[in-house]
């Protein structure tokens, strides 16, 4: 188990190209920052087959936001959503763009170049500069023909992320990822003519920052959640179905901006029911947690060649993370989110 688990830890500390001049990656592995340089005309796959998404979630005191603008090769999904948590309900709003292929210009790299939607339904605007993140959304019919806007910062100070390089067994295909958590977030949302806050002092952004190409079929797990515990930042990473995560996995838990690699989480899912009590364990033992959903942002669409299932669930996880001096973090009640995702596409 010692051995699996230092292959499965496999971190990258030298800046180098993403992909090899025949097209596999480099080096796979994980990375506390963006160590792989990514070039959109090094790919040697179909301009259809390439995905690049930007996707932020930010929660705050009984709400949340969730904004995407992705390029998906034959097609682009660029969505904005409201939870509230007290009620609970959610309502999101999704525009479908037919073969974006690359015009969205999505940046190469994650700390410099905006990345912009706009048409005459939905503005989605995402802007980096000085250590802050930006994101500006206008939508006029977001629900009933009530509109939704708002103006977030989050704030980004030197610390690590969990970035991860991954192929697909046998192919070119490869997932390139960061995940950017604990940004403290401030601003308002105005839905329903209500205003919502967001405080620095205790709601965070989580950045999903995706490049790569995937294979036909998939189904992955991914757990994110950020929070104060004694008085400090906390946050946690967990997830697979990304490939082949021989070399990796994006197991991680952060603390007052340092990371704190794991091994294995798995997760176990209530057969037929995503609103039961959920738990989460871990090979080395250091991420053991109950969840108790509150909302399932579920999805489903099945045109044939083109399929996806998706429970995004939202609810309170309490348990035990330990970090790796072997400081054990009492978590209760942490406000997160695990899903599962199936696509074909």
């Amino acid at each position: 188990m010692e051995v699996q688990q230092r292959m499965r830890n496999h971190e990258v500390t030298k800046k180098q190209p993403l992909l090899r001049p025949d097209g596999y990656l480099s080096e796979p592995g994980w990375a506390r920052s963006q160590v792989w340089e990514y070039k959109r005309h090094d790919i040697q796959s179909l301009d259809l087959r390439i995905k690049e998404w930007d996707y932020y979630l930010v929660m705050g005191e009984g709400f949340g936001t969730a904004f995407t603008i992705s390029d998906n090769g034959y097609i682009g999904l660029q969505s904005v959503s409201f939870l509230d948590f007290s009620k609970p309900m959610e309502q999101t709003k999704t525009i479908l763009t037919p073969f974006p292929m690359g015009k969205l210009n999505m940046p190469e790299n994650s700390s410099s170049g905006d990345c912009e939607f706009s048409n005459n339904q939905l503005h989605i605007k995402f802007t980096v500069k000085d250590g802050k993140r930006r994101i500006q959304c206008k939508c006029k019919d977001f629900y009933n023909g009530k509109p939704f806007s708002c103006d977030i910062s989050l704030e980004q100070p030197p610390m690590d992320t969990m970035v991860i390089a991954t192929p697909w067994e046998g192919s070119k295909a490869f997932y390139y990822n960061q995940k950017i958590n604990c940004m403290r977030a401030s601003g308002v949302v105005k839905f329903d003519e209500k205003l919502y806050y967001y405080r620095r002092e205790h709601d965070f952004g989580t950045l999903d920052w995706g490049r790569g190409v995937w294979t036909y079929d998939n189904t992955w797990y991914w757990g994110s959640g950020n929070g104060i515990v004694n008085g400090k930042p906390f946050g946690f990473n967990i997830g697979y179905g990304f490939g082949d995560t021989q070399a990796a996995s994006e197991n991680i838990l952060f603390y007052d901006g340092v990371g704190h690699k794991l091994a294995d989480v798995t997760f176990y899912i209530p057969a037929g029911d995503y609103m039961k009590p959920w738990t989460f364990t871990s090979s080395d033992g250091r991420f053991e947690m109950e969840f108790h959903p509150v909302i399932d942002r579920a999805a489903k669409t099945d045109a044939k060649l083109i399929m996806t299932d998706q429970h995004q669930v939202f609810g309170r996880m309490s348990g035990r993370a330990v970090l790796d001096d072997g400081t054990v973090l009492d978590i209760q009640d942490l406000m997160c989110f695990a899903e599962e995702v199936h696509n074909k596409y």
